[in-house]
């Protein structure tokens, strides 16, 4: 009777001791596990690491901000970028040169000088060639080109872009007045010597019939369409009284003529230029 008890306590000591060491196994094998679960882990970000070292990463290239420019385009941005003169100062200038005058054209040099053979008439005397002004923007300052002058370059002088501005005297008379586009200074103000007494009727007659002025007609033109105005002049609107061809180029360096009745301020004709 006395040894069973002491049985049963070594058959109780060895299944305590047996239950310890399984515990331990299990530890032993699941922090195996973990251990192997974590190199595989750290295996995998690794490898994918070194591929996206080697795999080179795919692009997708993003289209210009501005379209390609024109030949013509790129040609008014040039010449409009490096003139420092706006057309409302050059105005001011030019008749200023001229006791009396009017305003009957301005033009920059080296825009667009063979538009104005597009005009629905021609010239109030002469030739006039239209052009450019100041760069883009949403007030006007008109130009043009009706009445006579000399044979405007057909790109800016050496000293930079050169405003070409008619003026006209009561009786039809002409000056060609040439300002420097960059520091506004006149180059030259003459009388158009290839003028006669039809020219100069001509001329007085248009200017008589004009009761709005080259501002107002650019204004009306830029209200259509914003930019900037790089010419304006008086010509006949094919017998039906006279109007103020403007031009207005855009932001995107094209360029838009208005017709505007010189009269009433109406547009009657307008076409771009996408050239």
């Amino acid at each position: 009777m006395r040894l069973e008890p002491r049985r049963n306590n070594r058959l109780s000591l060895r299944s305590r001791n047996l239950r310890a060491t399984g515990a331990a196994a299990c530890l032993a094998a699941a922090a195996l596990l973990l251990t192997a679960c974590g190199q595989s882990s750290d295996s995998a970000t690794s490898a994918a690491t070194e591929a996206a070292k080697v795999l080179p990463r795919k692009t997708t290239a993003s289209p210009s901000a501005t379209a390609e420019l024109t030949e013509d385009q790129q040609e008014r941005k040039r010449v409009l970028d490096a003139t420092k003169v706006t057309f409302d100062d050059a105005a001011t200038t030019a008749v200023g040169e001229v006791a009396n005058g009017k305003l009957v054209d301005l033009d920059l040099e080296g825009v667009d000088d063979d538009d104005r053979d597009e005009s629905p008439s021609p010239s109030p005397s002469g030739s006039g060639s239209p052009t450019g002004s100041a760069s883009p923007t949403g007030s006007a300052s008109p130009t043009g080109s009706p009445a006579a002058t000399g044979s405007p370059s057909a790109s800016p002088g050496a000293d930079g872009p050169v405003w070409v501005a008619e003026v006209a005297e009561k009786d039809g008379t002409v000056h060609t007045v040439r300002i420097n586009a960059v520091d506004g200074k006149v180059i030259e103000a003459r009388v158009d010597a290839d003028q006669d007494a039809e020219d100069k009727k001509q001329t007085a007659d248009r200017l008589a019939q004009a009761t709005q002025t080259p501002e107002q007609a650019a204004k009306v033109a830029t209200e259509k369409k914003k930019g900037t105005v790089t010419s304006v002049g008086l010509d006949d609107n094919d017998g039906n009284g006279v109007v103020w061809s403007v031009d207005v180029v855009g932001s995107d360096w094209k360029k838009t003529t208005f017709d505007v009745d010189a009269k009433n301020d109406t547009i009657v004709r307008e076409e771009t230029d996408n050239d």
